[in-house]
């Protein structure tokens, strides 16, 4: 039997053949185009399969690595389809006869030609070009808006964070994982310092340093991550525009409060400076209001703080002047309180222990209004000028003590005019008060004896219960009781 042999003008049955150029092109879209041309699509499903498992992990992941890996299999994709393509242009379907002298065999075609290369072309540029051209218009949009949020965050304004990132889709995401992570993480650091905010608020709003040191901790744990400098400084700045408060001590304590701040060598020291400015005009304000209170003891503290901690400020003479008013608030409320527990017998109170109070008038010549404590039997009977209702108007205080009988004036004869009875005879005396006056300012004795009031004996009638006395007061009137209490309050 004569073996078969091929027509001298007959090529031999040749597979269809793919342009590597359009394998490659297509492969290029990462949908594995390229293998569905060549018919292989089992390759087809395994690359799609590695596409979407190196693209999950890039949008999970959200790292540069794994963009750089997706490149790389990219390229494996394309270089893989090129040259699977290429190999394929030189192979041929024989028949199962030896094979025909060498001289017999056609020259391997070069693959298709013409309608049928253009036709593969296009398929593989029809998929290729869009899914290039969307990935690169989302890369670039992706990386205008990184831009945006950087340039936002650099000048401090986490509005202009948050709306930036707020352009962000899935495709961004799907196509540029790290650009949008990075603004993720942007607007979740200004998340944290709204909260810092507004716990400074907080802080500057009641003078709640537990809210303050929250604050500056929520700070602090920012300026370790890069890029929240700008935000951090704008929200400290916020913060330290709003000293002082309308309330001085208020201020006071969020003052001293930063001024004992452990220095951190960041930008939060700048505090330091800021309540160093402050705190004197709030330290003097604080010490003003306290004192207009008359809470002596905590306006003394703050304007000596004031003297103590900034003895170069121009508000060091009010504190001293200040200072002066309390000592004399203190003062008065003590010889308030003295006078107040004073008895009516001229015991205890000022009278057992007399103080002075700074501010009293001075004791001069002439006439001295007097607060008289004790016994006001006769002192009743004073000119309104010579008493003072409270001790800040006295010059004196004057201890007066219960009434005795002094020095007898004239003897009288009385009987019973009922009963017809023996003549009784009544002495009649001055009456005897002592007196101890203190100069309020020094607080020092100025006068101890007693006063004898004169005033009219032997009245024509005596009434008396029980048995009939043998002595009685003689009867003052208010020039009597005025003569004789004129020569403690006039010097």
């Amino acid at each position: 039997m004569d073996e078969p042999a091929y027509a001298a003008d007959e090529p031999p049955e040749v597979r269809a053949e793919r342009d590597p150029v359009a394998v490659a092109v297509g492969n290029a879209s990462l949908l594995g185009v390229g293998y569905l041309l060549m018919g292989r699509r089992g390759l087809f499903f395994a690359a799609g399969t590695v596409t979407v498992a190196l693209v999950w992990t890039a949008v999970s992941v959200a790292e540069t690595w794994c963009e750089a890996v997706l490149l790389l299999w990219w390229l494996l994709v394309v270089a893989h389809g090129w040259l699977l393509a290429r190999g394929g242009l030189k192979r041929r379907r024989l028949g199962q006869q030896e094979p025909a002298p060498l001289a017999q065999l056609h020259p391997a075609p070069p693959g298709p030609q013409g309608p049928a290369r253009l036709g593969q072309w296009l398929r593989a540029l029809a998929v290729t070009v869009p899914v290039l051209l969307v990935v690169g218009l989302l890369r670039f949009d992706a990386h205008a808006i990184e831009d945006r949020v950087t340039e936002a965050r650099e000048s401090g304004d986490c509005v202009g964070v948050v709306t930036a990132q707020e352009d962000v889709w899935f495709g961004h995401r799907l196509v540029g994982a790290p650009q949008a992570a990075r603004g993720d993480v942007a607007v979740e650091a200004c998340g944290r310092l709204d909260e810092a905010r507004a716990e400074l608020s907080a802080g500057l709003l009641d003078a709640d340093v537990e809210a303050l040191g929250a604050g500056y901790a929520m700070l602090s744990a920012l300026l370790k991550e890069p890029g929240n400098d700008k935000t951090v400084e704008t929200a400290l700045d916020d913060f330290l525009g709003g000293l002082p408060t309308d309330d001085a001590c208020e201020t006071v304590r969020i003052t001293d409060w930063l001024r004992a701040r452990k220095p951190g060598n960041d930008v939060l020291d700048r505090s330091s400076a800021t309540a160093d400015r402050t705190a004197p005009a709030a330290l003097r304000g604080c010490g003003d209001d306290l004192l207009g209170e008359q809470q002596w003891t905590q306006a003394r503290s703050r304007y000596r703080q004031l003297l103590d901690e900034h003895p170069d400020d121009t508000r060091t003479k009010q504190a001293r002047s200040g200072l002066r008013k309390v000592t004399l608030g203190i003062q008065l409320d003590h010889v308030r309180e003295l006078v107040h527990d004073t008895k009516s017998n001229a015991t205890g109170g000022y009278c057992a222990a007399p103080a002075k109070y700074s501010g009293a008038p001075a004791y001069r010549k002439g006439s001295n209004p007097a607060l008289f404590v004790g016994d006001d039997e006769y002192t009743e009977k004073l000119p309104d000028r010579w008493e003072a209702q409270i001790p800040e108007d006295a010059a004196l205080i004057v201890c007066v003590g219960t009434a005795s009988f002094g020095t007898a004036v004239e003897t009288c004869p009385y009987r019973d005019s009922d009963s017809g009875g023996p003549t009784r005879n009544v002495t009649f005396h001055k009456i005897r008060v002592p007196v101890k006056a203190y100069e309020l300012r020094t607080g020092k004795l100025v006068a101890d004896r007693s006063v004898q009031i004169g005033g009219t004996s032997c009245p024509y009638f005596l009434s008396y219960y029980g048995v009939a006395p043998s002595a009685e007061y003689v009867e003052p009137s208010a020039s009597d009781v005025r003569n004789a209490f004129s020569s403690i309050v006039n010097r």
